[in-house]
């Protein structure tokens, strides 16, 4: 396919009434530190590179339900994040601000919230 344009992923973003609150709570998450920073987006990046987090200003966002019923607002993308010991983890997320959600559909995973309700789910 020598006519496919070259194509590279940049970031997940993930919508906020205040992108610079939820990237604080990222940033405590992974680690990572801002690359851009205005009022209405900012992106993380990964101290070794690769696709950025981006969050941007939906003054209408509404916070997904998880799990999501008959009618409820669901998730769009989620987050997921190798861990190599899930206890610790999901402490230091909840440490960081995230909560752990009521329904945990499996053992080896876990289901968080961040401060805006977007689920991720840390695992092995």
């Amino acid at each position: 396919m020598a006519d496919t344009p070259r194509l590279t992923l940049a970031a997940t973003v993930l919508d906020t009434t205040d992108p610079r609150r939820l990237a604080a709570f990222y940033e405590r998450l992974l680690g990572w530190s801002r690359d851009e920073d205005e009022a209405d987006w900012v992106t993380l990046r990964a101290p070794c590179g690769g696709a950025g987090l981006s969050f941007q200003t939906e003054p209408a966002y509404v916070r997904p339900v998880w799990p999501a019923g008959p009618g409820d607002p669901s998730m769009m993308v989620h987050l997921d994040i190798r861990v190599d010991d899930l206890d610790a983890a999901s402490a230091h997320a909840v440490a960081a601000g995230a909560t752990l959600a009521g329904f945990q559909p499996q053992d080896d995973v876990r289901v968080l919230l961040d401060p805006d309700g977007h689920p991720f789910c840390l695992f092995t």
